[in-house]
């Protein structure tokens, strides 16, 4: 099967009145939609359970954007088990008939792209902007997969031996846990999703208690495409009994799981027991957040590097596992820096992202505004306030964009995870100092530097030590097939996502020789 080259998705530019007119009638057409209830699907047919999920508008939660109905450990286990059964025929269909699968699917989505991008403006705070590049994302895992996988079903080349032919070839797994987050819950959850089923495995799909319409919609969206029963499971509900219950089946072959560093190494711990019946050791796929750092070093260009901060920090209020929460400035650029990032930031607005010229949105939940709230009281204590540090008076759960200074680079607020607008500044002596620093963290997701000193640049190049490392440019916003995705050290497993090699994390290899 021929395809043309894989290309980036374009993203929408809503300076353009028909684009803008677009996106306000689809979230017209979403707010209409409001308490839509949305099944379980096991084996390719709905189920209502007693669980209900309600998910609500972390702009104003007393709004219902729809009730998605759950699963629990007996509703798990039968979605393993229809995953398991389907696993058998769908391992024998061929890559390019799966790929076919993921193509049409990213046909569908281009034309519902403003409606499932008005979702995530409601279910999950995302300006326009975030929210237009989130469905791209997801765009270009599945056109970008879908090649991958036609590449992999190739035999892979080998040297000869005399009389004898011998062949290397990629085959599925089995079953997968695709445990997804609700900051992309468009993107991430399409990419692990498309990644599994492209390769031949069946799957179990929970997505995140705060984003399940989304994740029910793009589910739909791959039924839609007639994939048969039981190759693609929708079970929402609680990680303590569904996510468990799927990690821990003796049945489950592999875990595709992001989200925070606690639950994955909850998850890593758990699939490392043989359970009863179990005849493989799991594999586990994670991305586990970040500490990330963005070095401001002498000489740079202070404008760029400010506005790559405010992008990087305060983007989707700070919750992307590749924000900038730490800025390293060196004490010859850190009164000038200072005074133009403070100007900047003064210049977000934050308010409900239905309205377009809000640049901040409300975070996720109730539970996400009081931990980043807890932290800002922290960061009163260790540090100096120099911008925000409080709550926006209203429904919703919306925080100011936040700054400490003075902050010891040993300090809870540079050390811990905060995943919402606030943003560390630590000065450092010089660029020795900053790079030093930058890698003092259990993190290794993302980092960058701005500077013009080519020698400084190549040696944070080699030294400062990530998984996605960027320089003069913003920290966030990695693109399918441009730039793989994933860290290491307590970042997760480095898996690269949207990257050449990331399908072989969910298949094996199988030699075979024969003698002629």
């Amino acid at each position: 099967m021929e395809l043309l080259p894989f290309k980036n998705e374009k993203l929408t530019d809503f300076t353009i009145d028909e684009n803008k007119e677009a996106m306000m009638q689809a979230l017209e057409g979403v707010l209409a939609s409001f308490g839509t209830e949305y099944s379980l699907i096991i084996g390719g047919k709905e189920y209502t359970s007693e669980h209900i999920i309600e998910s609500r508008n972390p702009a104003n939660p007393d709004e219902i954007v729809g009730v998605v109905y759950g699963g629990d450990k007996h509703i798990a286990n039968e979605a393993i088990e229809n995953a398991h059964e389907a696993f058998e025929e769908w391992s024998w269909i061929s890559a390019e008939k799966r790929a076919m699968y993921l193509l049409k699917a990213a046909s569908i989505l281009r034309k519902r792209k403003h409606e499932i991008s008005a979702t995530m403006v409601y279910e999950a705070g995302k300006s326009w902007a975030e929210a237009d590049a989130d469905t791209a994302e997801a765009i270009d895992f599945l056109e970008y997969y879908a090649r991958s996988a036609i590449s992999y079903s190739k035999d892979q080349e080998l040297y000869p031996y005399p009389d004898e032919v011998s062949t290397y070839r990629y085959i599925p797994l089995g079953v997968g846990a695709i445990i997804a987050p609700w900051n992309f819950p468009a993107a991430i959850l399409t990419g692990m999703t498309s990644a599994a089923i492209v390769t031949g495995n069946t799957a179990v799909l929970k997505p995140a208690s705060d984003t399940p319409v989304v994740g029910a919609k793009l589910a739909n969206i791959l039924y839609e495409c007639g994939l048969p029963p039981g190759v693609l499971n929708f079970v929402p509900g609680p990680g303590s009994t569904v996510g468990e219950q799927l990690v821990k089946h003796n049945l489950t072959r592999f875990i595709s799981f992001t989200g925070s560093m606690k639950i994955g190494k909850r998850i890593y711990e758990m699939a490392s027991v043989v359970w009863e019946g179990q005849k493989w050791l799991k594999r586990v796929v994670t991305e586990m957040g970040g500490k990330n750092a963005l070095i401001i070093d002498d000489p740079c260009d202070i404008t760029a590097a400010v506005k790559a901060t405010v992008a990087s920090a305060f983007g989707y209020q700070g919750q992307k596992c590749s924000a900038c929460s730490r800025a390293i400035v060196v004490e010859s650029l850190y009164n000038s820096y200072m005074k133009e990032l403070l100007d900047a930031v003064g210049k977000i607005t934050v308010g409900p992202t239905n309205m377009h010229e809000n640049y901040m949105g409300p975070v996720s939940s109730k539970e996400a505004f009081d931990k980043i709230l807890h932290y800002i009281d922290i960061g009163k204590k260790e540090a100096t306030l120099a911008h925000g540090g409080n709550s926006v008076k209203g429904v919703g759960y919306f925080i100011e964009p936040t700054i400490f200074v003075d902050v010891d680079p040993m300090a809870r607020i540079a050390q811990e995870e905060i995943f919402g607008p606030v943003l560390s500044i630590i000065k450092s002596k010089d660029f020795n100092d900053a790079l030093a620093i930058a890698n003092y963290t259990t993190y290794g997701l993302t980092g960058g530097i701005f500077s013009n000193n080519r020698r400084h640049i190549e040696r944070a190049k080699k030294e400062f030590h990530v998984g996605n490392f960027y320089i003069n440019r913003k920290i966030t916003g990695a693109l399918v097939g441009v730039q793989p995705f994933g860290g290491y050290n307590m970042s997760g497993t480095c898996s690269k996502a949207g990257g050449p090699e990331y399908l072989q994390l969910f298949m094996q290899t199988k030699s075979m020789v024969e003698r002629i």
